[in-house]
């Protein structure tokens, strides 16, 4: 089992940035590959960036390329979404995935096991 919680959301003006982190406990994520997705009001949730267990395998949606970077810490048990350039399109709740065993990151949700709670990012114009 690993139990995810989601930080570093919070309001920011568009062209700012923000650092999320993904703390996990209980087993260790260094066979896991790690998600951020995003849910917008009255949207589906969308994948954001995957990494793999061993961040040979980085992946982001065309919609934050050049702009969010995600890194892991396995020792830290940590993975972590550097967003810059934010837009107020950015504006979502931001979730952390888990899941063991796959090398690739998928961007589909339903391969996900493990989810945090979220946390809010809001952008402001």
């Amino acid at each position: 089992q690993v139990q995810l919680v989601e930080s570093g959301g919070g309001l920011v003006q568009a062209g700012g940035s923000l650092r999320l982190s993904c703390a996990a406990s209980g087993r260790t994520i260094s066979a896991y590959a790690m998600a951020w997705f995003r849910q917008a009001p009255g949207k589906e949730r969308e994948f954001v960036a995957g990494i793999s267990p061993i961040s040979t395998g980085i992946y982001y949606a065309d919609s934050v390329k050049g702009r969010f970077t995600i890194s892991r810490d396995n020792a830290k048990k940590t993975v972590y979404l550097q967003m810059n350039s934010l837009t107020p399109e950015d504006t979502a709740v931001y979730y952390c995935a888990a899941k063991s065993g796959m090398v690739v990151a998928s961007p589909h949700s339903t391969q996900y096991d493990y989810w945090g709670q979220g946390t809010q990012v809001t952008v402001s114009s």
